[in-house]
C-alpha cells in the first residue's frame, strides 16, 4: 500500500505520518508514505520521522500540478490535509486560503484523477457551518461560513464533492471541531496561550472570552481520519467532534492552572472580525456507521499537551520567533 498524505509536515498531517509509520492503524500495516509538504511557516520538517525507511519526503505546493502528475502515480489513496488554516491570518488577506485550500484542492483532484488514485479523504472544519446558538450541526447542514478560511474550506470541500459526482472519484470528506495537541504551531490558541505562560507572559483572549468550541485532541481526529479512508463510503461527509463544549475562558482557566499562573495572566482584547459564537458538532454518523469514538479526554489531553510543551521548548521556540513568522 502507497499513501500520500499532503501537509504532512504540519500539526495534524505529521501526527498521522507518525502513527501510520509506527503501524497504528489496523488494515495499513506495513504502508509505504509519501509526505508532501510545502514547508510554508507551519510546516516543519522536524515533525516527521527522518530517516524512516517506509517514508519519502516531497517538497512540493499543491498547487503544482507538474509535481504531483510525477508524483501521484502508483498510489492507493491520498489524505489531503495541507491547506492555509489560521483564521486571524485570513482576515488580514484571504487570497493565499483562496489559493491553496481551493486552487490546491482542485489541482490535487485534478491530478488524482489523472494518476488513477483510488481514494482520496479531504480533511475540513467545523467553520464551515458558521456559527450555532444552540443544538449542533449534522451533515446536512448548510454552509455558512463566516471567515475567509471557513469560505475557503467550504469551497474545497464542495469541488471534493463535484469530482465524485462528476467524475466518480472516490473521495470523502471529513469536518472535525477544534484540535489540541504536541506539535501544534504557537500561533494557535492553546500553544500560543502555554507558551505566553510558560514564559512568564501574559495571554491575550478575544472579546468577552464567552466564544464555545469542541475540543478534540488531535489523536482522536486521526483515528477518525483513519475510519474514514479505511471504510468511508464516495461523496459522503463525516462530522468528527469531541463532544466536550468549552468556552475560551473555561480553557483559559485550565491552561493557567496546568501552567501555575494567576488570573492576572489573562488580558482581553478588542474581539476579532468576524468571530463565530459557537460550534458544535453531531457525529452521530461517524460513530454509528464506522465505529468512531474519541479516547482521551479534555482535561487529561490538557496536561499531556502542557507537558509536552513544557518538555521542548526548542521546537516551540523556533516555530515561535523564526524570523519568517514575524510580522
Amino acid at each position: 500500500m502507497r499513501i500520500l498524505v499532503t501537509g504532512a509536515a504540519g500539526f495534524i498531517g505529521s501526527h498521522f505520518v507518525r502513527t501510520l509509520l509506527a503501524d497504528g492503524y489496523p488494515g495499513w500495516e506495513g504502508a509505504r508514505v509519501t509526505a508532501y509538504d510545502a514547508l510554508s511557516y507551519a510546516g516543519n520538517r522536524g515533525n516527521l520521522p527522518a530517516h524512516d525507511p517506509r517514508m519519502e519526503f516531497v517538497h512540493g505546493d499543491v498547487c503544482d500540478r507538474e509535481l504531483l502528475s510525477q508524483v501521484l502515480p502508483g498510489h492507493d489513496a491520498v489524505v489531503h490535509f495541507a491547506a492555509e488554516s489560521h483564521v486571524d491570518r485570513s482576515v488580514r488577506s484571504g487570497a493565499p486560503f483562496v489559493r491553496t485550500n481551493v486552487g490546491g484542492t482542485l489541482t490535487l483532484l485534478e491530478s488524482c484523477l489523472g494518476a488513477g488514485v483510488e481514494r482520496v479523504v479531504h480533511v475540513s472544519t467545523d467553520e464551515v457551518y458558521g456559527s450555532i446558538a444552540e443544538g449542533s450541526w449534522t451533515e446536512e447542514s448548510p454552509l455558512l461560513p463566516n471567515s475567509p478560511y471557513a469560505a475557503s474550506k467550504a469551497a474545497s470541500d464542495l469541488m471534493a464533492r463535484s469530482y465524485w459526482a462528476t467524475h466518480g472519484l472516490h473521495v470523502s470528506i471529513t469536518r472535525c471541531s477544534n484540535n489540541f495537541g504536541p506539535y501544534q504551531h504557537p500561533e494557535k490558541l492553546v500553544p500560543l496561550f502555554i507558551t505566553n505562560l510558560l514564559e512568564g507572559r501574559t495571554v491575550p483572549v478575544y472579546g468577552d472570552g464567552l466564544n464555545v468550541r469542541e475540543w478534540l485532541h488531535v489523536d482522536d481526529h486521526c483515528r477518525a481520519v483513519h475510519l474514514v479512508l479505511q471504510h468511508g463510503e464516495a461523496g459522503e461527509v463525516y462530522n468528527v467532534g469531541g463532544g466536550d463544549e468549552r468556552t475560551n475562558l473555561e480553557v483559559t482557566a485550565l491552561l493557567l492552572e496546568l501552567c501555575g499562573a494567576g488570573p492576572s495572566a489573562v488580558r482581553h482584547v478588542e474581539d476579532r472580525k468576524g468571530h463565530d459564537a459557537r460550534y458544535a458538532l453531531d457525529d452521530t454518523k461517524i460513530r454509528e456507521r464506522l465505529g468512531y469514538s474519541p479516547r482521551i479526554g479534555f482535561e487529561e489531553g490538557m496536561a499531556a499537551t502542557v507537558a509536552w510543551y513544557r518538555e521542548n521548548p526548542d521546537w516551540w521556540k523556533a516555530s515561535k520567533y523564526s524570523d519568517l513568522d514575524r510580522g
